[in-house]
């Protein structure tokens, strides 16, 4: 059997121990330490190449551990809890809804718009939609909306905290392609907003035509100057964090600090008890825990795939077909679309980019092409920026989507009152802007790339 060989069997193995529902990180960890000692047992005998095998693995989560890079995260995802705790959701969402309620289906414009506010602040997804299920949905049927469509705005509104700075999943991305992490959260600014505006034209378009969320209107200029003040803490800390990348002030681990630090600070001065300061805390060290123990099990089942030559064969495969680069590129993604219905968005990144971003990069031309002599018409570095907003995207998608759609699920596990398959069928228009807003990435990349190429 030869190492190639080893690698599609246990990469198979992967598969059905994942659809069998066994967890990412422990079946990629599982089956990445089981090829490293085949692979190395075939190279050295089974004694010794068991040693190698399980010392290389041991070496991987300190090493992976103490990047540096990785300490944005604990940052990011502290402020979006902070902000939880100290009530920052609802005084966004009452802003919004006084500055947009006359709008057809106004307080659920207003829901993207604010949970795009606090996607800005979180950083997490599922976060944003368990967040606001609880303070958007009751204030949208009492103003007479539906519940299918309150449940998926919210559902689909948390989607965007996937593209919009601080962004987890962008992060991760970066460290594993080992890109800029701050062009790569700068990267996203756009998109998440022209994704936003689309979630709205759909919303306002639906709302016409429908007539099951009427416009709420009577508030005052007074009432809506009175709002903004409570948005200040927010927009500050949107600031500090834009800021810091775009005009290099600070690491975006440092930047991530300082928002923490105001976003407790401000807490502090609205009343948070010490006792939510704690849980703020406690759910951020599950989330950190979670993310960086299922990057240390992928990366021993990446190692593996390394010797075993499988991202080498996949890249040229992928330069071999006789297609173009767009439908080659399109086909990629639809492939994403397929998988992300099975598996949660990190896991499906950290499992499938260390052989499809080779792939992609040397469809383009290869790391040091140049604009003009590349595929899609950008340079390398751009290209691995494009790509990387491209998969987040469709990793929101995936958040929407059945069987998995894990938005759908925590809206649903949070509002009982509202089966998951009404949360599912009101996504529907969501899933056409979505593909709409996929559509205009591709077709126009300087939408990703433009700022990025201003740092």
């Amino acid at each position: 059997m030869t190492p190639f060989e080893v690698g599609l069997l246990m990469t198979g193995v992967l598969l059905v121990l994942v659809v069998m529902g066994m967890r990412v990180a422990f079946a990629a960890a599982f089956t990445g330490l089981v090829g490293l000692i085949v692979f190395f047992s075939m190279k050295m005998g089974f004694e010794r190449g068991f040693f190698v095998a399980l010392k290389m693995a041991g070496t991987i989560p300190h090493s992976k551990s103490v990047t540096y890079s990785l300490s944005v995260l604990p940052t990011f995802i502290l402020i979006g809890f902070l902000a939880f705790y100290a009530g920052f959701t609802k005084q966004l969402f009452e802003a919004a809804k006084r500055w947009l309620g006359w709008l057809p289906g106004g307080m659920a414009v207003g829901t993207v718009f604010s949970t795009a506010g606090f996607a800005a602040v979180s950083g997490a997804s599922v976060a944003t939609a368990a967040v606001f299920a609880r303070v958007a949905i009751p204030e949208m049927l009492a103003a007479g909306y539906s519940k299918r469509l309150s449940a998926a705005v919210v559902a689909a509104g948390g989607t965007l905290a996937s593209l919009i700075p601080p962004s987890a999943i962008l992060v991760i991305y970066a460290i594993l392609v080992e890109q800029s992490v701050g062009k790569l959260l700068i990267a996203g600014f756009l998109p998440g907003v022209f994704s936003a505006f689309i979630y709205v034209g759909i919303i306002v378009g639906v709302s016409a035509w429908r007539g099951d969320a009427p416009a709420v209107k009577g508030f005052t200029w007074r009432e809506r100057f009175a709002s903004v003040p409570g948005t200040l803490p927010i927009i500050a800390v949107i600031g500090i964090i834009f800021c810091s990348f775009f005009f290099g002030l600070a690491t975006p681990t440092e930047a991530g600090s300082l928002g923490a630090f105001v976003v407790l600070v401000v807490a502090f001065a609205k009343g948070m008890k010490l006792g939510q300061l704690g849980q703020a805390l406690h759910e951020t060290a599950k989330l950190t825990v979670m993310i960086f123990t299922l990057i240390w099990g992928v990366l021993v089942y990446v190692r593996f795939l390394g010797f075993a030559g499988l991202p080498d064969a996949f890249k040229d495969f992928i330069v071999a077909l006789e297609f173009s680069p767009w439908i080659v590129m399109i086909c990629i993604l639809l492939a994403y679309a397929v998988l992300g219905m099975f598996m949660d968005a990190i896991g499906m990144l950290i499992l499938t980019l260390p052989v499809v971003y080779p792939a992609v990069i040397a469809l383009n031309g290869g790391e040091a092409v140049s604009a003009a002599d590349s595929a899609f018409g950008m340079s390398g570095e751009a290209c691995s920026i494009w790509f990387g907003i491209l998969v987040v995207k469709m990793a929101e998608l995936c958040l929407i989507t059945p069987p998995i759609g894990l938005n759908c699920f925590v809206v649903s596990g949070v509002r009982p009152d509202i089966p998951v398959q009404e949360v599912f069928r009101g996504c529907v228009p969501f899933f056409i802007a979505d593909v709409l807003t996929i559509a205009g990435l591709l077709a126009f990349p300087s939408i990703i790339t433009l700022l990025p190429s201003l740092m």
